[in-house]
């Protein structure tokens, strides 16, 4: 019981600090789990990043339910995400009752605003902080590269482009290569 709510109240502790969404508490999520409590590894989280974001939900809620999986099985999952959840849902419930209103104060707009920037440093926070962790091979660096000119060129021309095509077109073509990377070994044994 001590266990899940320590899960709970980590979570939850997440989720009440963290403004932006998943990928900003993604930088809090490893600090927190992979750090300070050495509940998962660096390699854990980044495996849990990409199958959070391959999988139905937000990434936040899907490294929760992974975390506390690990850590005490169905409960654990539970506790981690409703902690994660909760204050998140309280916020926003309690900010669309008086959004209109409270935008009105300049400060209050202004407050927003500067937010958003903090957000958007904090995912590129995380996302050079998992580069960083990565074993950069000719073929991932390559991939990354062309994924990020596509997002680029996508913002820059204004079309959308999923970053679940970006993510199955990665895998088709690393998994591509690997099977021609086999098959050329294999090839080269027989002869």
């Amino acid at each position: 019981m001590k266990l899940l709510l320590e899960l709970f109240w980590t979570f939850a502790k997440i989720g009440l600090f963290t403004f932006g969404g998943g990928y900003a508490m993604i930088p809090l999520i490893e600090d927190t789990c992979v750090e300070k409590k050495r509940w998962i590894t660096h390699e854990e989280m980044m495996n849990i990043t990409v199958i959070a974001e391959s999988t139905p939900g937000p990434v936040s809620i899907n490294c929760a339910t992974f975390t506390g999986f690990r850590q005490a099985g169905f409960p654990g999952g539970l506790a981690a995400t409703v902690g994660v959840v909760l204050p998140s849902f309280a916020v926003i419930y309690g900010l669309s009752v008086f959004l209109k209103t409270v935008l009105e104060i300049p400060a209050a707009a202004h407050a927003f605003a500067g937010m958003r920037i903090a957000v958007g440093l904090l995912i590129v926070n995380a996302a050079v902080g998992m580069i960083r962790r990565m074993e950069l091979r000719a073929l991932w660096v390559i991939l990354m590269t062309c994924a990020f000119a596509v997002i680029l060129a996508g913002e820059i021309l204004s079309f959308h482009v999923s970053t679940v095509w970006l993510m199955l077109a990665s895998a088709a073509v690393s998994l591509a290569v690997c099977l021609l990377r086999r098959s050329g070994t294999r090839g080269g044994r027989r002869g």
